[in-house]
């Protein structure tokens, strides 16, 4: 692909994540300020909203002091996960946020007395939480991924299912950068919500992913 489209494609998409988090954080706020925030002309960024409401990423609402508020749909929540993983993926800010969340998940984990985790995906984000994993007393038993074809990774088996994992470990932490929505609501249908812990750096809400988000 040359390399003006890449560029383009990056920049489209960049375009679409900060709308998307912009939304998120005050879907009533006026198209005016949305421009203002991501530094494109106020056209630009009706013409984006227009394409997220058709894509179903965002809906509209009604509001009595203003024409529209904007809401990320369930599936706006999933695709502004995966933009946030692609964006951040190719750079060393991802590392350095993925470190600082897995090791957030830890602690958390640490506190309610698990120590035995077991990871969800094969990953590089499974990678790192290994590496914040032996800084503390928490032991990594497996890392469970249907669709890897490895028997071990980061030095524990590989397993197909959750049901492998039996009484291996505590609870699980998300590691899925591919398709970390499903994985989430697999995981919490079969082990309760407290025990599925997810990074911050996936971008997700179990609200969201079961469809209760506004």
């Amino acid at each position: 692909m040359p390399e003006a489209l890449r560029s383009n494609d990056v920049d489209n998409e960049r375009i679409v994540l900060g709308l998307l988090e912009s939304v998120e954080r005050d879907g009533a706020q006026s198209q005016r300020k949305l421009a203002a925030d991501l530094g494109i002309a106020l056209g630009l960024v009706n013409a984006y909203l227009k394409r997220c409401v058709t894509k179903g990423l965002v809906k509209m609402s009604g509001v009595p002091t203003r024409r529209y508020a904007y809401f990320l749909t369930p599936k706006g929540f999933a695709e502004k996960s995966r933009l946030t993983v692609d964006y951040l993926s190719s750079s060393f800010e991802f590392f350095r946020r993925a470190r600082a969340d897995c090791s957030e998940v830890l602690v958390v984990a640490n506190s309610r007395g698990w120590q035995r985790i077991a990871l969800l995906g094969v990953s590089d984000l499974a990678e790192i939480a290994t590496i914040c994993a032996l800084e503390s007393d928490i032991k990594i038993t497996a890392v469970v991924d249907p669709r890897s074809k490895l028997k071990a990774f980061v030095g524990v088996p590989v397993l197909a299912s959750l049901d492998e994992i039996r009484d291996q470990a505590d609870c699980v932490v998300v590691t899925d950068l591919r398709t970390a929505n499903g994985t989430v609501k697999a995981a919490v249908e079969k082990l309760g919500e407290d025990r599925v812990l997810i990074p911050k750096i996936l971008g997700i809400r179990t609200q969201a992913v079961h469809g209760d988000a506004p």
